[in-house]
């Protein structure tokens, strides 16, 4: 077992924190931000992520899960550090890599013995050599250190079942030092017959990039699909069941929508773009699931108005705020975009979601946060549902088409049956599909 540093609390940092505490690790994370340390110290995760909070607060009474804002004594009394801040995405679409420097640039000050420096973070190829530069320039000492890319692929939402039972771990690094310090901490779940990927260090940073532009690409084709499929006619539904059970294609991230949005796919895909225009190549093929995905909110904003002639003076409920279910995450969250749109053109937006409402409504000036799916719907000409979680596939629809002015909805995620909201008395209209009129 080792004594591990995590640097940045966010949803990477903090699962892979508690989770290798869980494997019986000593992990101390640390972060500048001071209410953040604050709460974690009392176990309160910042977020929402299903199963976190317990895994914290077990790791914490046993002494194994630490917090910290002081990054000095995180660094001297670990062997292994963690870089797990934010790269977000600069003004120029690039991945801003400001945190990553500033951990290297730490490392380098505080280096008293060897250490495994860990790239969590998802950064473009060539990052690892830039932090085992920065290190090399600030460090006083002479004391070895390994720089390893293991990026991460958790889903927000899904992130403990994701790190237990990873479909594989990436490793790269350029000594056995380094490799087989990164096989020890993840001997548990190598034990369990994970896939490890041993390779080089920009090989492994391309691998992250890679998958995310490759998933983005499955949402963003299936939605131009889905998007023909309603002007010729046909179920996309159908079509992608039918495309999913071809083992070369696979049925995930082949459900129609609004589009994809999170942390992660948005600034990845950007990111991407901008490595190749450096390295002098151009990425049209991602280029263009950019461009759909950016239309994508906006044509389902053209869907209401359709159903609606105009939306200006008009309720609507939009139902579903988060990226996807399971978590309040809104950065570049569709329904964000889409509320927005409708208040723009003068509509008047209720609003509703389980868990992210009211951190929602600070990013919606003039819309009004709901308690549940019923107050947000009463009184709405149209209700639209933008985020598929699981408490929408159970209500009471008869409810929703009483309380409603006019019983219209708009499905952005295909939650309900075409054929059974025409029985119920619904103007149905989803993605992809023929809309069906009660």
């Amino acid at each position: 077992m080792y004594n591990i540093c995590i640097t940045g609390t966010g949803y990477v940092g903090l699962v892979t924190g508690a989770c290798l505490a869980d494997f019986g690790n000593t992990v101390k994370c640390v972060d500048i931000d001071e209410a953040k340390i604050a709460a974690l110290k009392v176990c309160k995760v910042p977020f929402y992520e299903p199963g976190l909070q317990e895994i914290v607060q077990r790791n914490v009474e046993r002494g194994r899960l630490s917090f910290a804002t002081d990054i000095k004594w995180g660094i001297e009394s670990s062997t292994v550090v963690f870089v797990a801040v934010g790269t977000p995405m600069s003004a120029e679409g690039q991945a801003d890599l400001s945190y990553v420097e500033m951990v290297a640039r730490s490392v380098g000050e505080n280096l008293n013995g060897h250490k495994v420096v860990v790239l969590k973070s998802t950064v473009p190829a060539g990052t690892c050599n830039l932090v085992e530069r920065i290190i090399r320039e600030t460090s006083k000492s002479d004391h070895p250190f390994d720089v390893v890319s293991n990026p991460e692929f958790l889903r927000e939402g899904s992130a403990i079942e994701d790190f237990r039972k990873p479909a594989r771990i990436v490793i790269g690094a350029s000594t056995e030092r380094a490799f087989d310090v990164m096989a020890e901490i993840y001997k548990p779940l190598i034990l369990e017959d994970t896939p490890v990927i041993q390779t080089d260090v920009k090989t492994a940073e391309m691998i992250k990039y890679a998958s995310n532009a490759f998933l983005a690409t499955k949402i963003s084709f299936i939605n131009e699909i889905a998007n023909l499929c309603e002007a010729v006619g046909a179920d996309v539904t159908m079509v992608a069941r039918a495309m999913g059970l071809d083992d070369r294609i696979g049925p995930k991230f082949l459900r129609a929508g609004a589009g994809y949005g999170g942390s992660c796919f948005p600034k990845d895909t950007k990111a991407l773009v901008k490595t190749a225009e450096r390295a002098g190549y151009d990425l049209r093929i991602v280029k263009a699931v950019i461009a759909v995905n950016e239309t994508q909110r906006h044509l389902m904003v053209e869907k209401v108005e359709r159903v609606l002639g105009t939306v200006k003076g008009k309720t609507i409920a939009v139902l579903g705020l988060a990226f996807k279910p399971d978590t309040d995450d809104l950065r570049d969250a569709p329904a964000i975009d889409m509320a927005r749109e409708l208040l723009a053109k003068g509509a008047v937006v209720k609003t509703y979601d389980p868990v992210a409402a009211e951190q929602a409504h600070r990013m919606l000036k003039g819309a009004s946060v709901s308690a549940d799916v019923f107050d947000a719907v009463k009184g709405a000409d149209v209700a639209v549902f933008v985020t598929e979680w699981n408490e929408f596939r159970d209500l009471d629809l008869d409810k929703v088409k009483r309380l409603m002015k006019s019983p219209a909805i708009v499905d952005c995620r295909n939650i309900y049956e075409p054929s059974r909201m025409g029985e119920l008395g619904f103007r149905y209209y989803s993605v992809g599909r023929a809309p069906k009129e009660g």
